[in-house]
């Protein structure tokens, strides 16, 4: 293993401090690493997503495609975080959604069966399936509930607070989509922050 995947590896073992050494050895005989190319899909709408994804190095986004043919960004995913349709991907069923590299990026992958079999297995294990399904929720209802009772203004400044260290690294379409504004709107509300 090339040293680069196998620092990735020992990094991503680390979070799960609770598993002992027997579970530990179990998840890791499933895990997989991947290398992606910028604009490579780590699944695509209709699809069912067999492994959960860990992003180690990288960007990509999550979006769908509308009635009228537009790509709208639901998301973005950076290092350290998962890059999974949840809903789906507990139930096995086909996902709405594309998840795009925005960069060259490197994932560890393990697959549902083994991820079951693991929570059959060891009772301990349920409580990190449990921990992503609750950043889940939160992610999507954080989204949801910006829509409801935030306007684009605000929407735009908690984005920024909260997602530093990616603002450099996305595109101005890509943020107005995920936004739920056209792209001139968002440079009106850059310009007027800007001169504030």
């Amino acid at each position: 293993m090339e040293q680069e995947f196998k620092e990735y590896f020992e990094n991503y073992l680390k979070l799960f401090t609770d598993l002992n050494s027997e579970e530990l050895a179990f998840f890791s005989s499933g895990l997989t690493i991947d290398k992606y190319a910028k604009k490579d899909f780590l699944f695509k709408s209709g699809e069912i997503q067999k492994e959960m994804g860990f992003v180690c190095k990288g960007l990509l986004r999550r979006y769908y495609i509308n009635e009228k043919g537009n790509k709208i960004t639901t998301g973005f995913i950076s290092e350290n975080n998962y890059a999974t349709d949840y809903p789906a991907f507990i139930r096995q069923k086909p996902s709405k959604y594309f998840i795009e590299c925005l960069e060259p990026s490197i994932l560890i992958k393990l697959p549902y069966d083994k991820i079951q079999e693991g929570y059959a297995k060891f009772k301990g294990s349920e409580m990190y399936g449990r921990l992503i399904a609750e950043y889940v929720l939160t992610v999507q209802t954080d989204r949801v509930e910006s829509f409801l009772f935030e306007n684009a203004e605000e929407r735009y400044l908690n984005f920024i607070n909260d997602n530093k260290d990616i603002m450099n690294r996305i595109s101005l379409s890509h943020l107005a989509s995920h936004l739920g504004i056209e792209r001139q709107s968002l440079s009106r509300i850059r310009s007027k922050i800007a001169k504030q």
